[in-house]
């Protein structure tokens, strides 16, 4: 309330400020004439454009502000042009009084004062003055200062839509502002060819490698004007870099050369790569929409930092860059993945950016990283925002189609949210359900069974109606309880709403053909009522339905089609993402953001098929390319120099921000600032490093930059890396000793190794070399007559990410001695087993899943807070019955420990046994609990991030207590 009151203050205060300023300047203007003092004519001007700054409408002093156009005082005539550039349009009458004022502006010696008079004419829109207007632009395109010649190229599409039979003056004007050498008209003149003539690509041939370089040093909005622009050049000049080089024996009539990317459409990507590190968002959206569209598809992903740096900024600039990354995500997914983090969704944030960030996530899942991404679904669905709560259900059904792995999880997961007090959950869950089970319904009829009983309590019609469709397809895998559902169904018939009622008849319809026994009566009943429904639909729909599954003498042919017509297998739905069509639109374009053809859209041209003469732009011949730097024409002094040493200078400039870009295209630039070294320097030095011909041949010539990057924003990045992935708040003592026995397991037996035995066991020691690393004991026996030498591991073949620290090797093993060493092996947190040579012969080591586990110490209120954190999905119990020889608190603790290395938690209850590990790689929490009762029976409860893990933990524990 006290901020309330305070704008309501400090309103009146401005209201009365601006009735005080207007008053004012109604008793100075009147008397605008030479009587007043200068002074008071530019206060009183002065005044009025404060009025127009502040939003306030000043409309009625333009006959005396108007007075003072042929003022004397250069201060005075610019703020009246800024004020009649404001009005002249809504006042044309009284403008064009004064239009010889402004001819005579034209010519002041002032610059802003002649870019103002031709700003303030071409701002009055009546045709009788287009003569004068279109001899002012050509004389202004002419003009010495540059500011004069950018108000011209600003005064031409407001010309052309003034008079469009003007378009072919303007065109020469036009064609005159493009080989303006500078950066202040490119940007100006560039927007005029975009509103007067796009379709005259061959105005641009000439200026390309000019508007290339230059661009680097254009004002802000200007650079994105033309980098739009160029992209759409591009795709009409440039071969597709991603094409498909190799054709099929069959298709194939012409050998197809390999593909060698123009030098201009190299020069193209290399100079506006620096723009990613520009301030304006809109600059590096549309450098990201050019790469995206133009790059190869290995040099696209320099573009995904910077679209993330910009999702730190307003929410504005966060919905139309989250739009175009959902859209990338789909056929680059690899792009974003390093910066999955970067999307999980933050609580202020609105409604509208946490629906954008789960879509890209979605995108983004895979069997990697789905763990840890529905482990973020399901924190969101515990929010406040319901439309939010919504999107997160349907983004896990999403995941749960994409991805069969994690199917019967999510459908587990999306069954324990039926249960949830919001009705609004629940009946987007029974949608999202409904879907799910369309794949795989014979395996779920308990989930079938379970929905059908939330029809008294769910009123939300559409999941109602989801319900009801899914009880009468599958009406056969429920048959005692789908007449039951219509019987309560028909009894509500006349209450309900339309899409319920439609779908009431169908299930009455269904199971007429499959139970008429128990369901005639009742689907007579229903259809009777649906006869006299107020709705036409529903009408429509009972007649039909009658005719087609009540055979009577009228019945027509398709009576006897009425079970395959209602029962016929239905295809599964398929969940896809709403952006994954919208990439035919211009990435950061508004028809883009809306998924509608805006007005004023240009179409994004296709590639050509075969690449247009490149000599239009004034190339040099290739053989010229290898050897030397591109030198301009004599002749065209225009463009050429800007082709030339332009792009020299503009090059250098280039390369030095490149040197802004991450790691990972560090090697690239290496190579690249090599190869420009050598072609540049070739009849002066030798270079280091040789250079691909290919590579050599598309580059244009830069030069070296210094690579201070680096050294500046290392430490703020390493920085950023600590605080994205925070170490794990559980103490971990060094050694904790379980009490489980040790299982040995055979490596090599003594006949197939040739009189060497080698056995192994998981140690459950520490591992010391590297503490994620599973230390495994190896035992040699030496059976043979003969001494064994050179024992040692070598040619791993392991899966991606496992690695191993070897045992130092064993120079000699007499005959019948056994000695014992240690490795190290990184599963990388799986099962799959690491495979190698070990002397002369191919062995694998496969864990067991409790052996990828360490213990770690916790008190008993630290196991509750962690595992009231891993709910859900991440949760799974199972009740089991105990063998007699384990029903005790000592069995089950040595059972447990004997299957998984844990270690075990105090707990209060003796009826109760808690454990706790993690994993050793990547330090997963694992919790597990097994609650005893009465007559042998127990259940077992393990908490896990990683649910894979915790559903073979599961199953490795069951067996060691019932077995």
């Amino acid at each position: 309330s006290c901020v309330h009151s305070d704008e309501v203050i400090s309103q009146q205060r401005g209201n009365v400020t601006m009735k005080l300023l207007r008053e004012q300047v109604t008793s100075i203007c009147p008397g605008m004439t030479s009587v007043l003092s200068p002074c008071d004519v530019t206060t009183a001007t002065s005044h009025c454009v404060c009025m127009i700054a502040r939003g306030k409408n000043a409309s009625d002093l333009f006959p005396a502000v108007v007075k003072n156009v042929a003022c004397k005082n250069i201060e005075v005539k610019k703020l009246v042009y800024v004020y009649l550039v404001r009005y002249a349009e809504e006042q044309q009458d009284l403008a064009l009084l004064s239009i010889s004022t402004f001819q005579r502006g034209l010519k002041d010696p002032n610059q802003l004062i002649r870019a103002s008079a031709l700003r303030v004419l071409s701002s009055i829109r009546v045709t009788i003055i287009v003569p004068i207007m279109m001899l002012a632009i050509k004389e202004a395109a002419s003009d010495m200062s540059p500011y004069v010649r950018k108000t011209a190229a600003h005064a031409i599409p407001k010309l052309y839509s003034l008079d469009p039979e003007q378009k072919d003056c303007l065109i020469e004007v036009i064609e005159k502002l493009l080989a303006d050498k500078t950066t202040l008209v490119a940007g100006s003149v560039v927007m005029a060819f975009e509103e007067v003539c796009p379709e005259r690509i061959d105005l641009i041939h000439k200026n390309y490698r000019k508007l290339c370089n230059l661009l680097i040093d254009v004002e802000e909005w200007g650079q994105v004007v033309i980098i739009n622009m160029l992209t759409r050049y591009a795709r009409t000049q440039f071969l597709n870099p991603n094409m498909n080089v190799s054709i099929t024996e069959a298709t194939a009539i012409v050998k197809r050369k390999p593909y060698v990317m123009d030098p201009d459409h190299r020069l193209l990507l290399r100079n506006t790569k620096p723009l990613l590190q520009s301030r304006n968002a809109a600059v590096v959206m549309a450098v990201a929409q050019l790469y995206f569209h133009l790059a190869p598809k290995a040099e696209v992903g320099v573009i995904a930092k910077a679209l993330v740096r910009l999702m730190r900024s307003h929410s504005e600039v966060q919905y139309v860059v989250l739009q175009n990354v959902a859209t990338m995500s789909i056929k680059r997914r690899g792009m974003f993945e390093p910066y999955l983090k970067s999307f999980y969704i933050r609580s202020t944030d609105p409604t509208q950016i946490k629906v954008l960030k789960l879509e890209v996530l979605t995108n983004l899942a895979n069997e990697t990283n789905i763990s840890t991404i529905l482990r973020e679904f399901q924190t969101y669905i515990k929010s406040n925002d319901k439309d939010f709560v919504a999107a997160t259900i349907q983004a896990i059904g999403r995941c749960a189609t994409n991805i069969g792995e994690v199917r019967d999880t999510c459908l587990n997961g999306l069954v324990q949210l039926l249960s949830n007090r919001d009705e609004l959950v629940v009946a987007e869950s029974v949608v999202v359900i409904k879907k799910l089970l369309q794949m795989q319904p014979e395996q779920h009829s308990d989930i079938i069974k379970h929905m059908a009983k939330l029809t008294d309590n769910i009123q939300v019609p559409m999941a109602r109606a989801s319900i009801l469709w899914l009880i009468g397809e599958y009406c056969e895998h429920v048959p005692k309880i789908a007449p039951d559902v219509l019987r309560k169904m028909a009894k509500t018939f006349t209450n309900e709403e339309d899409i319920v009622k439609l779908q009431i008849i169908n299930l009455a319809a269904k199971l007429y053909l499959t139970n008429s026994k128990q369901t005639k009566l009742l689907t007579q009943y229903v259809l009777n009522l649906a006869k006299y429904d107020q709705n036409y639909d529903i009408r429509d729909r009972a007649r039909f339905i009658r005719q087609l599954i009540v055979p009577t003498d009228k019945s027509g042919a398709l009576s006897k089609y009425a079970k395959k017509l209602f029962l016929a297998l239905k295809p599964a739905p398929v969940l896809e993402s709403p952006f994954k069509d919208r990439d035919h639109f211009q990435l950061g374009s508004l028809s883009h953001l809306l998924n509608a053809k805006a007005g004023g859209y240009q179409v994004l041209p296709d590639w050509p098929e075969a690449a247009p003469d490149p000599s239009v732009r004034n190339v040099e011949v290739k053989e010229s390319v290898q050897t030397y730097p591109l030198h301009p024409p004599a002749s065209d002094t225009a463009s050429g120099s800007e082709s030339g040493s332009g792009s020299e200078e503009s090059g250098s400039g280039s390369e030095s921000e490149e040197s802004n870009e991450d790691s990972e295209s560090a090697s690239e630039e290496d190579e690249e600032e090599e190869g420009k070294k050598k072609k540049k320097n070739v009849e002066k030095i030798k270079a280091r490093k040789p250079v691909p011909e290919s590579e050599s041949d598309s580059q244009p010539n830069t030069i070296a930059s210094v690579q201070v990057f680096d050294t500046i924003c290392k430490p703020a990045w390493l920085y950023m890396q600590f605080l994205l992935n925070p170490p794990l708040p559980v103490s971990v003592p060094q050694t904790i000793v379980p009490s489980g026995n040790l299982k040995t397991y055979e490596l090599l037996h003594r006949i197939t190794g040739e009189g060497l035995s080698v056995e192994y066991c998981f140690s459950r020691q520490p591992f010391s070399p590297d503490p994620h690393m599973v230390a495994v004991k190896i035992q040699f026996t030496n059976s043979a007559t003969s001494e064994a030498k050179s024992l040692h591991v070598e040619d791993a073949k392991l899966q991606s990410g496992m690695r191993i620290k070897e045992f130092p090797e064993i120079e000699v093993l007499p005959a019948g001695e056994t000695v014992s060493v240690v490795m190290g092996i990184d599963f990388c947190d799986s099962t799959q087993a690491a495979n190698f040579q070990l002397w002369k012969f191919f062995v694998s080591i496969q864990p067991p899943v409790g052996e990828l586990m360490m213990p770690i110490f916790m008190t008993e209120n630290e196991f509750k807070k962690e595992q009231g954190q891993l709910m859900g999905m991440n949760e799974i119990t199972e009740k089991l019955t105990l063998e007699e020889k384990c029903q005790g608190e000592h069995a089950v603790v040595q059972r447990v420990t004997t299957a998984a290395n844990l270690s075990r938690v105090p707990c209060g209850s003796d009826k109760e046994c808690r454990f706790a590990g993690k994993t050793v790689t990547s330090g997963s929490l694992v919790l597990v609990s097994v609650v005893t009762k009465e007559d042998g029976a127990a259940q077992l409860t393990v908490n896990c991030e990683k649910m894979v893990i915790g559903t073979m933990l599961v199953k490795d524990i069951l067996q060691a207590l019932t077995q």
